[in-house]
């Protein structure tokens, strides 16, 4: 397996550009993803990983060399697709045991290697039967073992779970990560799906726009984002965001909203004009006795919590509580918010403020 480096890649498709310098780490083992919604330029960038698209400017190096302008052949890599790409005249060995024979490998280690790979993907007992009659899983496992089975380099996968049902996305996904800590392969998954980038990653970059908003492990990012973006794009519901104008106290470490203050993990560099507190659902608790006020306008139940939507003089909260606790529309209730937890935007740019507390946030790759 391989280190994968993207060093300020960027990629333009006529006066498009759907790639902005790019530039971050792929270690050697990591299970990566690639996170953001549909044009951000995630499949883009793996594509030119992979060789598939040759970038505009920039250099892309996997085990130490340079392969920018060199074809998906020469880079070792195996691809999985989202709409799996099998052979529909073949059956499921043939289509695993295709990558080897194409190479010129001889019969037996042939079958030898796919029936190896066959036993960890569990379809030992469907070698023989045709790819069109199987299910959308089986199909993906079948996809999954014709990559694995060239012990590449790295598995370059664009959203290969897109086309299955809910149910069946989850059980698979808890099975590529485990496929993945088995071989210890350098994967890197595009998905637009941050459940599934947050439950299998051991890294993420978030991207929008052709931009790198942020990179870092899941904690890390969900924590601390770096942009508003990446606080509403992670987390359901997105991060509250509350206007205000500067700070207050003599170390700058409280915030106003209305005449209520609230108190900051520490003091926040650069806290000047128009600024944007964020705080998540989860950390906002209803007190009756705090002093800044909100009125219940919802209350959407999920089973062991309630979401509850609260309108505030500074705009909409919504809050994450338990569902025992007895809410009802149209009440007014006290909001408190855990310091610790807050992040502040500056207003105009999206960026987050840096404190002593949230010194792990990264700044733009």
């Amino acid at each position: 397996m391989a280190q994968i480096r993207i060093e300020h890649v960027r990629k333009d498709f006529g006066s498009f550009n759907a790639v902005k310098s790019s530039t971050f780490t792929i270690e050697d083992g990591e299970f990566f993803m690639l996170l953001g919604p549909s044009g951000c330029g995630k499949t883009t960038t793996l594509r030119m990983m992979a060789g598939l698209e040759l970038p505009t400017s920039g250099e892309i190096y996997i085990d130490g060399e340079e392969v920018g302008m060199k074809p998906a052949s020469q880079r070792d890599i195996a691809f999985v697709f989202q709409m799996f790409a099998l052979y529909p005249h073949m059956n499921v060995g043939k289509n695993i045991s295709y990558p080897l024979l194409s190479q010129g490998m001889p019969k037996a280690a042939v079958k030898k290697k796919v029936g190896e790979v066959a036993e960890i993907l569990g379809i030992t007992d469907i070698l023989k039967r045709p790819v069109g009659g199987l299910s959308g899983g089986d199909r993906q496992r079948v996809a999954l073992g014709r990559a694995i089975v060239r012990d590449p380099k790295a598995f370059f996968m664009d959203e290969p779970l897109g086309a299955l049902d809910a149910e069946f996305r989850e059980h698979m996904s808890e099975e590529l990560r485990a496929l993945h800590d088995r071989m210890n392969a350098t994967t890197v998954y595009v998905t637009h799906d941050q459940l599934e980038a947050m439950q299998m990653g051991d890294k993420i970059v978030v991207m929008n726009h052709g931009v790198v908003e942020q990179f870092g492990v899941p904690q890390q990012i969900y924590d601390w984002p770096a942009t508003k973006f990446v606080a509403q794009f992670l987390g359901s519901p997105s991060m509250n965001f509350l206007d205000f104008s500067g700070m207050v106290g003599s170390n700058a470490n409280q915030v106003s909203l209305g005449d209520t203050l609230f108190q900051i993990p520490k003091q926040i560099d650069g806290a000047v004009g128009n600024l944007t507190l964020g705080v998540r659902p989860e950390h906002v608790k209803l007190n009756d006795n705090a002093e800044y006020r909100g009125r219940v306008v919802a209350t959407e139940y999920l089973g062991t919590t309630q979401i509850v939507s609260l309108a505030t003089a500074n705009g909409m909260v919504k809050a994450r509580v338990a569902s025992t606790e007895k809410i009802s529309v149209g009440q007014t209730t006290g909001l408190n918010f855990d310091a610790r937890t807050i992040t502040i935007f500056d207003a105009e740019t999206g960026r987050a403020l840096k404190s002593q507390a949230n010194e792990k946030v990264l700044n733009h790759g």
